[in-house]
């Protein structure tokens, strides 16, 4: 659950970003665009790192 709105939770703030950007500054429909892909990749990295931050917890919980 936690992996699922970490990714989520990237993508619709950079979707909203952009979107925002996009009707403050008229640029349709690229500001959505961009931090759309930002977006992703920050929630793409926050997966990896959550990942990462699980699999320490387990290796010191077997030990």
């Amino acid at each position: 659950m936690r992996l699922s709105s970490e990714f989520v939770g990237g993508v619709l703030v950079g979707a909203g970003l952009g979107w925002g950007l996009d009707r403050i500054f008229g640029w349709h429909p690229i500001g959505l665009i961009v931090f759309l892909g930002l977006g992703t990749a920050a929630g793409v990295l926050n997966v990896i790192r959550a990942t990462r931050e699980l699999d320490a917890q387990r290796k010191g919980k077997d030990q």
